[in-house]
């Protein structure tokens, strides 16, 4: 236990252990009897007591009625002030916030001296040691010729021509009105053969043709319960209802989508005119952006890995018992011990990953400038923008993202975004990282071990 007296306001820090102390604060009359004395005769000026002319009440009256409530309230600001200036003079790095000490015996604010005393958990000191990353896998997703072939199809047929059929068949899309009067459902969806299960129903879809009237058990129809739900736009109580009933279909439209060819006018549809020429160099394109829409998955993989195994290997310990008396109090609600202990258990994690990942961003000085923050905000804007159809200028987005930052929940997500992207690209550029390029089949497998 180490104590160090401070000559400013009689204060004093006692160190418990490296991440445990005690503020000592003593207030003396001197420190607050003037402002007490001004707030007093404030309010004698302004009292409205009956029997009094208004500014003529006894001051021994107004003393008697306010100066307690006075004196605690000068003298928390007193505590408050002298605190936070202690705290930032003598660059403490806390976890949580100061917790009063309960005393031994009664305040008595009449006093010519009283004493405070503020419990601090104190931030631990640690090393981040990047070398350890180099067991940390970053993966490149590589889209397999299975994908962009199919992603190929897909283009093909998005960009075809639909011609009308008599009768349904395999590939065909067959565009119906679903109705179920009981229900009060009625809609208009597209579906193909390929999506029913039921064997019976399918020999019947394929002996009809437009305008023809079809009616079907629910149960068993469709081959995915999350189809049926999509195409009639179904909650789940609504669709366990209709499970037990049966639907009608009436039959709009039957048509085959003939795929668009491989040729330079669809090259010129999906980009600028001249710059993809030939079905290799289209599917070079789709693989870009493949890889592109890949990415952030792989990002996000990469930034949970680094996380989790720094938690693991970076050792340091917590001032433990200190954060569980401050989560009781720090909340909306106050908490029991077994509740804060169990807030404490959730959030250590969170906690030592915060400590880490301010330590690297103070070390290697990724702090936000407002400038990086402006630019990227800008960014997200004209993004946006764009998904829409507009191409905006620069009038447009600086007035958003003035508009934007006014509001200071979206700038803390901004912020915490654009930190974000910093610190994975600190590691992408730092780290040691294990590089593994693989198929995203492959790579779901080996990340989430699901086939």
């Amino acid at each position: 236990m180490r104590t160090k007296i401070y000559s400013k306001m009689n204060i004093s820090k006692t160190d418990l252990d490296a991440l445990n102390a005690v503020i000592k604060i003593t207030v003396d009359r001197s420190d607050y009897e003037t402002k007490v004395n001004t707030v007093l005769s404030d309010y004698r000026k302004n009292a409205n007591i009956p029997g009094f002319r208004k500014g003529h009440v006894p001051m021994g009256m107004i003393k008697k009625q306010y100066q307690q409530a006075v004196i605690a309230d000068e003298v928390n600001k007193l505590l408050r002030e002298n605190l936070e200036k202690f705290i930032k003079e003598e660059k403490l790095d806390l976890l949580g916030n100061p917790l009063p000490k309960a005393a031994d015996e009664e305040l008595d604010w009449n006093a010519d001296q009283m004493d405070f005393e503020f419990e601090l958990g104190l931030a631990p000191k640690f090393e981040v040691k990047l070398d350890q990353l180099k067991k940390v896998v970053r993966y490149e997703i590589d889209p397999e010729a299975k994908m962009i072939n199919e992603q190929l199809d897909y283009i093909r047929k998005q960009y075809g021509k639909l011609v009308s059929q008599k009768n349904p068949d395999k590939d065909f899309e067959i565009t119906a009105q679903f109705r179920n009067e009981e229900l009060e459902i009625e809609k208009i969806s597209s579906f193909k053969l390929d999506d029913f299960k039921s064997k019976k129903a399918l020999k019947s879809l394929k002996e009809e043709t437009i305008n023809s009237v079809v009616n079907f058990p629910v149960k068993g129809l469709f081959k995915e319960d999350e189809l049926l739900k999509s195409l009639l736009s179904l909650d789940d109580d609504k669709l366990k209802e209709l499970k037990d009933s049966n639907i009608t279909l009436e039959i709009k439209e039957i048509n085959e989508r003939i795929p668009a060819e491989l040729n330079q006018e669809l090259f010129d549809k999906l980009f600028a005119p001249g710059t993809v020429t030939s079905e290799k160099e289209l599917k070079e394109r789709i693989k870009e952006d493949l890889q592109k829409q890949f990415e952030p998955q792989a990002d996000q993989k990469l930034l949970n890995d680094i996380t989790e195994f720094l938690v693991e290997k970076t050792k340091f310990k917590l001032p433990a018992d200190f954060l569980k008396r401050w989560m009781q109090t720090s909340g909306k609600e106050e908490l029991t011990p077994e509740q804060a202990a169990e807030e404490y258990e959730k959030s250590e994690k969170g906690i030592r990953y915060q400590l880490i990942e301010g330590q690297i961003i103070t070390e290697n000085k990724l702090d936000i400038s407002f400038e990086e923050l402006k630019d990227f905000a800008g960014t997200l804007v004209a993004n946006q923008m764009r998904q829409y159809g507009q191409e905006p200028d620069e009038t447009q987005i600086e007035g958003i993202v003035s508009n934007v930052l006014t509001n200071p929940e979206e700038t803390r997500r901004i912020s915490e975004q654009l930190m974000s992207n910093k610190i994975l690209t600190f590691f992408k550029e730092n780290a040691p990282l294990k590089q593994k390029k693989v198929g995203f089949d492959a790579f779901v497998k080996e990340a989430y071990g699901k086939a």
